[in-house]
């Protein structure tokens, strides 16, 4: 198995995955439709945006997170309790393959999310960018997903399925929640506005709400998305040797 058969079996399962079509293609697209009905006509006072962006930028965060989580934790753990690990690795792919062909089809599998919730704010809320804006809030939302498809990773090297499926899920809305994607940082209790300021999930989605209102994105997300990817990917990598050993 070469490995773009390897990205091309990974794609098509998880295409025809009715959980991955619901929380990562159906729910962002919903919820933002719903919200951004409801309040995308307000302005952020702090930044002159509407809310029909800001939307934009969180929805397609959700669905993001959600597919490179939903794309690695429960089929790799699935794949480990198979028997299919060990029929991986009496092909010529190396660890390192194996581990790239799931972050690289991890990512592919952002896309669709991200896509989705662009077209329908262009087409229901008329949203407008620049191209380079677009360029711009794309490629980082893309990227950024990278220490999600890790910690996926991580539970699915460690769980059982029974149990990578919930410990993902849980995961997944935690960090949406937590991290401002449902619920803006304004009206949350301090508590929680702290613990949001030190996860992936808000430095991933301030990047993309800075893009949008004409700013290059700040030093501290940025530094933050890089500390989480590399902490998470290591984390990542050694829960799959431990994984592989004992298989």
């Amino acid at each position: 198995m070469t490995m773009l058969s390897y990205i091309k079996v990974e794609m098509l399962r998880m295409l025809r995955n009715k959980r991955y079509i619901i929380f990562v293609v159906a729910f962002p697209l919903g919820f933002y439709l719903l919200y951004s009905n409801l309040w995308g006509n307000q302005v952020d006072q702090s930044t002159g945006v509407r809310g029909s962006i800001i939307l934009m930028v969180s929805m397609g965060a959700y669905g993001a997170l959600a597919a490179s989580m939903m794309s690695t934790a429960v089929p790799w753990s699935q794949e480990r309790h198979s028997g299919w690990l060990r029929q991986l690795q009496i092909t010529p792919l190396t660890s390192w393959a194996i581990i790239v062909t799931k972050l690289v089809a991890a990512l592919l599998l952002v896309l669709p999310s991200l896509l989705l919730v662009g077209l329908a704010a262009v087409l229901t809320q008329h949203v407008s960018l620049t191209a380079g804006e677009w360029a711009g809030l794309l490629l980082a939302m893309w990227i950024g997903t990278i220490p999600f498809a890790a910690l996926g990773l991580a539970i699915g090297s460690v769980l059982p399925p029974d149990t990578a499926q919930p410990a993902a899920m849980i995961s997944m809305f935690g960090l949406a929640l937590l991290g401002g994607l449902w619920v803006p940082l304004e009206v949350m209790p301090s508590t929680m506005r702290s613990v949001a300021q030190v996860l992936p999930s808000y430095d991933y989605a301030s990047i993309g709400w800075r893009i949008v209102a004409g700013h290059a994105p700040e030093a501290g997300p940025v530094a933050g998305i890089l500390g989480w990817a590399v902490v998470l990917g290591a984390l990542a990598v050694v829960a799959y040797r431990r994984a592989t050993v004992r298989a």
